[in-house]
C-alpha cells in the first residue's frame, strides 16, 4: 500500500497539504500506472493525460497560493463512459455514439470540477449501462484486477478495475440496478448508490430514468462520503433531483455514529443460488456486528422474488423510450447502406446497437405495446410498490439492512455470454434497492479460497446515508479487506 496509486482519498489530501507530495506528480503517477497496466486490465476508452496534468497544475497553482478547495482538489478521479466530460468523448461503450465528443458537463463533472478534482479518462462499460459484467462493451472487454481471466462486474466494471488497479484514485459509475454495487464486490472496492434524487443525472445518458443514479467507487467509505458530499445538491436541469434531507456531513458523522445499531437481515437473501463461499462470508460479518454489540433483527422482504421480473421489464420499458432518440438522424451512428427514411432507422440501428441492448429495447417494446402494457408495465409498477412498503415495514424495525451483494464471486469472461437469465441474476441481490429508490452501498468483506473478493451490501433508509455510511465504516475499521490490492 506504500504505493502513491493506492492511497485514499483523504491520505493524499494530508500528503498534498502538507506539501509531501503535488497534484501534477500523484496525476502523473497515476497516467504511469494506466499506461503500465491497461493493456491487460483494459478499464480505460480513452484518456488525456495533457488534459489531466493542465488540470493537476492548476490545483497546485491554488495550494500554493493558499486557495485549496478542499479534499478533492487535485485528485484524480475516473469517469464512466456515460457521463458527458465538456470536449472529451461520449460513447456508453457503443457504436451508436462512437466519435461524438460531449459539449458540456454533466452537473456532477461540474461540481467536482467545482471541488478541485482532477477528470481522468473515460472508462469501459457494458454498451449503453446494459449488462452485468463489462462483456458488452463495443471496444473490449475489462478484465478483474484479481484475475484477468475473470470480469469486473458491470456495468460500470471500467469504474471498479480503475480504482482496484490503482489508474484512478477514485471513479464515477452509475447504477440501474446494482451496477456500481456488484463491481464494486468483485473487484473489493467500496461501491455506493445514494437515494435516488439525491445526485442530479443531468448529463448521464439515461437508460432506465427512474432506477439510474450516479454514485462512487473508492477505496474506503470515507472517500466515498467525501464524494458524495461533492455531488449532492438539486439541479434546475434535473426535475427529478431533490434536495438533501438529513444529516449530509457523512465524513463527520463517521467520527459520531459509532452504534451500536439494529441490523436486519432479510431470509429471503440467504437462499437457493447463493455461492457457499459468499453465504459464509457474509455470515462471518453479520457475526462480527452481533459480536460489537448491535443487534442483529431476522426480517423478511417478501416480494423481493418479484424483484428479477419487475426490473427488466420497468428497465426495459425505459430503455426502450430513452434509446429512441439515436435514429441515425442527428449525432449518431448513420448506416451507409441506408436507402430510404425506413432503412435508415432500422439499419442505423442495427448496425449501431449490440446484441445486449437490441434484446433489451425489443422486450421493452413489447411490454409498452397497446396490448399488454396493463398485463406486464402497469402491473409491474404495483409490485413495485409493493417492494419499497416491504422496506418501509422493515425500516420500523431496524436502523439498516446487511445483505450479500453478489450472489457469487466474479466469474470466467464468457461463462454466461450465452445466458441471459444467468447474467440478469447477477444483480439478484442489488435490484429491488434501486426499484425502492434507496441508498445502499457495497464494502470489501473478506475473499473466496481461490483469492477472489467478496461483498458486503448495506442498505439505508431513504436520505440515511450517515447512518448507512456509519454502518459500513465500522466494519471496514474493523478489517483490512479494503487496504488490500490485487498482484498485478
Amino acid at each position: 500500500m506504500s504505493e502513491i496509486h493506492y492511497k485514499t482519498i483523504t491520505e493524499l489530501a494530508a500528503a498534498l497539504e502538507a506539501g509531501e507530495t503535488s497534484s501534477v506528480a500523484l496525476t502523473q503517477a497515476v497516467i504511469d500506472r494506466k499506461e503500465a497496466m491497461d493493456g491487460r486490465v483494459k478499464a480505460f476508452l480513452s484518456s488525456a493525460p495533457a488534459d489531466a496534468l493542465a488540470q493537476a497544475q492548476s490545483s497546485d497553482a491554488r495550494r500554493a497560493a493558499g486557495q485549496s478547495l478542499g479534499p478533492l482538489d487535485g485528485i484524480p478521479i475516473g469517469i464512466k463512459d456515460t457521463l458527458a466530460v465538456q470536449d472529451q468523448p461520449l460513447g456508453c461503450a457503443s457504436k451508436m455514439l462512437d466519435g461524438y465528443v460531449s459539449p458540456f458537463d454533466a452537473t456532477c463533472i461540474a461540481k467536482l470540477r467545482a471541488a478541485g478534482a482532477v477528470i481522468w479518462g473515460r472508462l469501459n462499460m457494458d454498451e449503453f449501462a446494459m449488462g452485468s459484467s463489462t462483456e458488452n462493451s463495443a471496444f473490449q472487454t475489462t478484465a478483474n484486477p484479481w484475475d484477468l481471466e475473470t470480469i469486473p462486474g458491470g456495468s460500470s466494471g471500467g469504474s471498479a478495475a480503475a480504482v482496484a488497479a490503482g489508474e484512478a484514485i477514485a471513479s464515477l459509475g452509475t447504477d440501474t440496478g446494482g451496477s456500481i454495487r456488484q463491481p464494486a464486490a468483485l473487484c473489493g472496492v467500496v461501491g455506493m448508490k445514494p437515494t435516488y434524487g439525491l445526485i442530479s443525472r443531468y448529463g448521464l445518458v439515461a437508460f432506465a430514468s427512474s432506477l439510474d443514479q450516479v454514485g462512487p467507487f473508492t477505496r474506503t467509505v470515507e472517500d466515498a462520503a467525501l464524494l458524495m458530499e461533492a455531488m449532492l445538491g438539486k439541479d434546475p436541469l434535473d426535475s427529478t433531483s431533490i434536495a438533501p434531507q438529513g444529516e449530509t456531513g457523512y465524513a463527520a458523522a463517521l467520527k459520531t455514529k459509532r452504534g451500536p445499531w439494529k441490523l436486519g437481515v432479510p431470509k429471503e437473501f440467504f437462499g437457493d443460488g447463493i455461492d457457499p463461499e459468499v453465504k459464509a462470508n457474509i455470515e462471518q460479518a453479520i457475526e462480527w456486528y452481533q459480536g460489537q454489540g448491535c443487534e442483529i433483527v431476522d426480517i423478511s422482504l417478501p416480494h423481493s422474488e418479484l424483484a428479477v421480473p419487475v426490473y427488466y421489464i420497468v428497465a426495459t420499458a425505459e430503455a426502450s423510450s430513452n434509446l429512441a432518440r439515436f435514429d441515425g438522424v442527428r449525432y449518431t451512428h448513420r448506416s451507409e447502406a441506408a436507402k430510404d427514411a425506413l432503412t435508415l432507422f432500422t439499419k442505423s440501428r442495427g448496425e449501431g446497437f449490440g446484441d445486449e441492448v437490441k434484446r433489451r429495447i425489443i422486450l421493452g417494446t413489447y411490454v409498452l405495446s397497446s396490448g399488454y402494457y396493463d398485463a406486464y408495465y402497469l402491473r409491474a409498477q404495483k409490485v413495485r410498490r409493493l417492494i419499497l412498503g416491504d422496506f418501509e415495514t422493515a425500516f420500523e424495525q431496524v436502523d439498516a439492512i446487511l445483505t450479500p451483494t453478489s450472489p457469487t464471486p466474479a466469474f470466467k469472461r464468457g461463462e454466461r455470454a450465452n445466458d441471459p437469465l444467468a447474467m440478469y441474476l447477477s444483480d439478484v441481490y442489488t435490484i429491488s434497492v434501486n426499484l425502492a429508490g434507496l441508498p445502499a452501498i457495497s464494502v470489501p468483506s473478506g475473499f473466496t479460497e481461490s483469492g477472489l473478493p467478496i461483498g458486503l451490501q448495506v442498505i439505508g433508509k431513504a436520505f440515511g446515508e450517515a447512518d448507512m455510511f456509519a454502518v459500513a465504516n465500522a466494519f471496514e475499521q474493523g478489517h483490512d479487506y479494503a487496504r488490500q490490492t490485487p498482484n498485478l
